[in-house]
């Protein structure tokens, strides 16, 4: 597209391929992309650039939270390479631009389903989602109320996603999706199709005239489409970071499914964050001596009754990361017990495993669990201790160590706990309601996330920051004289 700014003409074009055929579309509903990096923003930012010159264009971008928009990188981001070159002038203390026209284009979040409503009596001809996946179907379908304007711009819809098999867009957009495999159908990147809502359900044709011979004249149908684009389909971003499609080469399998290769059917079942043949089991007397140890708690504070069989455990796992990058777990320490118990033995364990191996324990992200860490620090004196206070979920924690995992970067020392760990590796899944356990997996999760940490240092017991260039360990870990030959 061209677009003037005074008597200098500037040209801001789309890239050839998906980007140019998404700005092209007539679809009433067009959702873009479908994996990282194929260009998705800006496709969303360019298309609003098309009506700049009609003095009564609105148009907005969502994201489903605020710090979305202005995070770096993102779309607020991202807009001022590109709207100031035509007019467009920031609004202080808003996220809005301004065009000499005096169309606008503004960037808003929903971030609770009500938020939708703050919209009603709103005229907006151009509504767009980023991340769709992120929003809720009520909001998508709301919002369509809202598209609507005097501005002579038929009001139509734009959004991008990345795959979520278990989304309702997964559901929305599945005509041009293979049902086998999950991919995109190629053949059917940009084809229209039409819907209209019979009784709360969607009802599709491959023509509006279809739909409207069977539900007649009084239905209004509205045009689909899905054009999917990968990182290779974004040659500016292949040529400015080439290094960004290795980064997404380095994703767990499954992530590296959706987001690489655009994949909209694959799961994070068991078996598919964690492999059994990923780790080598090795006997101790192979581990290098020099690292940095760490032995990483989650704990529990619950004993097996009659009404309660299967409770969680406290696991305490012993990780050494070596000077060449791999991970040695050491040992896993996996038991039950009553709050004193746990506390006692967690001290009796840090004691054996010698004060060079740090005790890193898991908070509870509730206050009471800050006085509960508290109490432990001042208990632990005379140990190196760190604490961890998780904000993302299991699954998302769990990544960096399916990465490692995958690349056969972690290696098990032999021992009678290896059975148990690695089968509850391979239950692991992104549905908590598909397996039992994950104490194991949480520890080994934290316990890398703490050794590759590159802010170093860790809190004593008198909360003062030491360690920062801690010796390398030498300790023998957790294991007996017998163990050793003595």
């Amino acid at each position: 597209m061209q677009v003037e700014q005074s008597t200098e003409p500037i040209k801001i074009e789309a890239q050839k391929g998906p980007q140019w055929q998404a700005l092209e579309s007539t679809a009433d509903i067009l959702i873009f992309g479908g994996s990282a990096g194929g260009g998705k923003t800006i496709m969303l930012l360019f298309e609003m650039l098309k009506w700049i010159k009609n003095p009564m264009f609105r148009g907005v971008i969502f994201r489903r939270e605020s710090p979305q928009i202005t995070k770096e990188g993102g779309l607020w981001d991202t807009s001022q390479r590109f709207y100031p070159l035509v007019g467009g002038q920031g609004v202080e203390g808003k996220l809005l631009w301004r065009f000499q026209s005096g169309a606008s284009v503004g960037f808003d979040h929903l971030q609770l389903d009500r938020d939708v409503e703050k919209w009603q009596g709103s005229q907006i001809p151009a509504i767009f989602f980023d991340e769709l996946v992120h929003f809720t179907e009520r909001q998508f379908f709301y919002m369509m109320s809202r598209n609507r304007s005097a501005s002579g711009i038929p009001g139509y819809m734009r959004a991008t996603c990345n795959p979520d098999p278990d989304s309702w867009v997964a559901k929305f957009i599945s005509w041009w999706l293979d049902p086998n495999t999950g991919y995109p159908i190629p053949e059917r990147s940009g084809v229209l199709r039409w819907f209209v809502r019979i009784n709360e359900n969607l009802v599709w044709a491959d023509t509006k005239e279809e739909l409207i011979a069977t539900y007649g004249q009084d239905q209004m149908p509205k045009s689909v489409t899905f054009i999917p684009s990968k990182v290779t389909d974004n040659k500016i971003l292949m040529k400015e970071d080439p290094t960004y499609i290795s980064n997404l080469m380095a994703l767990p399998a499954v992530d590296r499914a959706r987001l690489l290769k655009g994949n909209w059917k694959v799961r994070a079942t068991a078996g598919t964050c964690f492999q059994r043949s990923w780790f080598p089991v090795v006997p101790f007397s192979t581990v290098p001596m020099q690292g940095r140890t760490l032995r990483y708690w989650d704990r529990a504070s619950s004993i097996a009754t009659p009404e309660h069989p299967d409770p969680d455990w406290t696991v305490g796992t012993k990780i050494r990361r070596t000077p060449d990058g791999r991970f040695f777990v050491m040992h896993v320490e996996r038991f039950r017990d009553r709050p004193l118990g746990v506390k006692t033995r967690i001290k009796n364990i840090a004691s054996s495993d010698s004060t060079r191996t740090e005790v890193a324990l898991e908070g509870d992200p509730a206050s009471a669990g800050d006085f509960e860490i508290a109490e432990y620090m001042v208990y632990l004196a005379g140990f190196v201790v760190k604490t961890n206070k998780p904000t993302k979920n299991k699954y998302e924690r769990a990544k960096p160590a399916m990465t490692q995992a995958e690349a056969g970067n972690i290696i098990l020392v032999e021992g009678d706990w290896n059975d148990a760990f690695l089968s509850e590796l391979e239950n692991f899944s992104d549905d908590p309601d598909s397996y039992s356990h994950d104490d194991q997996v949480d520890t080994l999760s934290g316990g890398i996330m703490l050794l590759t940490n590159t802010q170093g240092g860790f809190t004593s017991a008198a909360g003062i920051r030491v360690g920062q260039n801690l010796p390398q360990t030498f300790d023998v870990g957790y294991l007996s004289p017998a163990d050793l030959g003595l």
